[in-house]
């Protein structure tokens, strides 16, 4: 099959430039690109379509198209979305999809249309619906993360409704989403509790009934094996090594042979850094038992010098500073960034070969990539109960990593004092055996043909009537409280 991704945000190239350097290109970008590869080994011809981007921050999105080493099935097309093709946030996005992105896909394919696109994201959802009513073109509908769960979230802590409109476009993007999940052909999600949490809130009727099993496909996503796997032989294995010992050393001095705690992802508050900060320092057992490492991808050195960040994540770090020397953890809290999923892979296999426990107690996780990819490389994990882990690091079999309540520091310190004593060996080996067995590439690749087949084949359906705004007329959408 011919295939095309529909992913307007963040951007691709060959070095995964910028990957996790801005809120725009997070983990979705991984996803894709790994999809994509799969599909392509499997012999079908896939199309990344995203946005060119003219600007000197981001040189390397300049070109309008791009390719991966050896995968000659699998091209990144970049097209026209704004004016001057300047970087622009994604919640700006919406009006040039409408007036410049949508027109240039249909001119750049011509006759020659792909069996199927696939929406990533409320934009790519919004740009497959248009597609599909200018070409007859059918799609699947990734959805990632839906908007109603960030504005419930974001509510809470600001309840000018009209301001967060105005920043993050909510109600466009609703409207956006509605679209999506009502004209796709299937919707794919990681997990059933996505399916069953995210789609069925109410800002999402009557777009969606969850219970039409006939509307979803679960196809959780997988681990590059080639990068991640604790057997995997990586340039970088002795860099890194070399890398993580001297930082980890220059923090902790006498304590450097411990065991480590590794947690990696953004400073964003939702990833709960802070709480898993908290819980370390509540707990006099588990600061025995291992130092603290946070991995803040291109923050070289958070806990000295936070100008390279932005202002959210600086307020993080005082926090984190703050609860450091409160409760006289210096010489236990090594914090540094390290780019890149080979170098962080290889940072992952050298802290296994020392006992040591993946992180990741986000107040709410979609799916949880991450946990898995550090068991793959040998690391035991603890990780949110809340979200996706839920179902990936436990079954009916039993579990794959210890879960915890994130809101609750006591209980990230008791999972952490598990996972570091003599369950490790178990915990560690479970978890990557659970990667093998469920969470490759080869297999989400496998599940999204069917999604796609079965979009394909979909029968006809009564379908939301397209806003006037999507259509180039008309005034955005109105958020309602």
């Amino acid at each position: 099959m011919h295939l095309a991704f529909l992913n307007p945000q963040g951007n691709f190239d060959p070095a995964d430039s910028h990957l996790a350097a801005h809120p725009d290109f997070g983990g979705q970008l991984v996803y894709v690109k790994q999809v994509a590869l799969a599909l392509g080994n499997a012999g079908h011809r896939v199309d990344i379509i995203t946005r060119l981007v003219d600007d000197p921050k981001w040189p390397e999105f300049a070109g309008s198209e791009d390719a991966y080493p050896g995968a000659p099935d699998v091209r990144v097309i970049r097209l026209t979305c704004g004016d001057n093709n300047a970087f622009l946030r994604k919640e700006e996005l919406w009006p040039f999809l409408v007036r410049d992105w949508v027109p240039n896909i249909i001119e750049f394919y011509g006759r020659d249309l792909p069996d199927s696109f696939t929406g990533h994201y409320g934009d790519g959802g919004l740009t497959a619906v248009l597609l599909r009513e200018a070409t007859g073109v059918p799609f699947t509908f990734t959805g990632h993360s839906l908007g109603a769960q960030k504005l419930d979230k974001l509510l809470g802590d600001d309840d000018d409704i009209e301001k967060l409109d105005r920043h993050y476009h909510f109600a466009t993007r609703l409207a956006a989403e509605r679209l999506a999940i009502n004209h796709s052909g299937v919707n794919v999600v990681s997990t059933r509790l996505e399916r069953f949490e995210q789609y069925a809130h109410p800002r999402y009727r009557p777009a969606i009934d969850v219970a039409d099993d006939s509307r979803f496909a679960v196809v959780p996503p997988g681990v590059n094996l080639a990068t991640f796997d604790r057997d995997s032989e990586s340039p970088f294995d002795h860099e890194m090594t070399e890398y993580v010992s001297q930082r980890i050393e220059a923090a902790t001095g006498r304590r450097a042979g411990l065991p480590v705690i590794v947690a990696s992802s953004r400073l964003d508050p939702k990833k709960n850094i802070v709480g898993l900060v908290q819980a370390y320092a509540s707990s006099p057992a588990v600061q025995r038992a291992a130092n603290l490492v946070l991995v803040t991808g291109s923050i070289p050195d958070p806990l000295v010098d936070a100008g390279s960040a932005t202002q959210t994540e600086q307020e993080e770090i005082r926090r984190i500073r703050r609860i450091i020397e409160e409760s006289q953890l210096e010489g236990m809290v090594a914090a540094f960034g390290i780019q890149g999923q080979a170098k962080l892979a290889a940072t992952y296999r050298h802290l296994a070969q020392r006992g040591g426990v993946f992180a990741l107690t986000a107040l709410y996780e979609p799916f949880g990539l991450a946990p898995l990819e550090a068991a793959a490389a040998g690391l035991a994990v603890v990780v949110t109960a809340n979200g996706g882990p839920s179902e990936s690091l436990r079954d009916e079999n039993g579990e794959y990593g210890v879960l915890v309540d994130p809101a609750d520091p006591a209980d990230i310190a008791a999972g952490l004092e598990r996972a570091l004593g003599p369950e490790w060996p178990t915990l560690a080996a479970a978890g990557r055996q659970r990667v093998h067995d469920r969470y490759t590439w080869d297999r989400t690749a496998a599940g999204y043909v069917t999604a796609i087949d079965r979009a394909i084949a979909a029968p006809n359906r009564d379908l939301l009537e397209i806003d006037a705004y999507f259509l180039g007329e008309g005034v955005a959408p109105v958020l309602e409280k």
